[in-house]
């Protein structure tokens, strides 16, 4: 089985989740899969994948447009895969904006990628790295810089998509194969 993580990254923090994401999976599917982590904008095709993970950085509610032409681009094959949205975008103690109700808006892209599912990362704040626009955004929201990201759960949710598309062993019983 080949898998794709691929991810829209402004400053870095999306990037790395996808990384850990593509960590993560390599090590709950050992042997039955391989795992590719790519940037959205270097992908190409994804006819040669069997399951998809695409992410973005999420700026006032929105993917950033890699991502969003990953998708849109190719939404005709990625419906015939097993795919999976994710977002990274919510800062601080506690996160803003609030991840309940969802801070951004995949609703199309669900649809257009027929996605399995979408989850929201908190994510990590260096304004030293941020536009002024950014800054700007982060400052009304009186947000501290800091690293929000949660590991486990990034973990945690790779686990999930894993037990999903890890094929199922086979045993030999009686002289017939049995799902375990």
């Amino acid at each position: 089985m080949k898998i794709l993580v691929a991810a829209a990254s402004r400053h870095g923090g999306t990037w790395e989740i996808a990384e850990e994401i593509g960590r993560a999976l390599a090590s709950e599917l050992r042997g039955h899969a391989t795992v590719w982590v790519s940037r959205a904008e270097d992908v190409t095709t994804v006819e040669e994948f069997d399951v998809v993970l695409v992410g973005s950085g999420v700026y006032l509610g929105q993917w950033l447009e890699q991502a969003r032409d990953l998708v849109g681009e190719h939404a005709a094959v990625l419906r015939t895969k097993d795919v999976w949205l994710f977002s990274s975008g919510p800062v601080g103690t506690p996160p803003k904006p609030a991840v309940d109700p969802d801070p951004v808006d995949v609703a199309r892209l669900m649809v257009s990628s027929g996605a399995r599912g979408h989850v929201v990362f908190t994510g990590r704040i260096d304004r030293s790295l941020l536009r002024f626009t950014e800054r700007a955004v982060v400052t009304a929201l009186r947000v501290k810089d800091g690293d929000y990201r949660d590991w486990a759960a990034v973990r945690a949710w790779a686990g999930e998509v894993a037990a999903v598309v890890k094929p199922a062993r086979t045993k030999e019983v009686s002289g017939h194969a049995e799902r375990d």
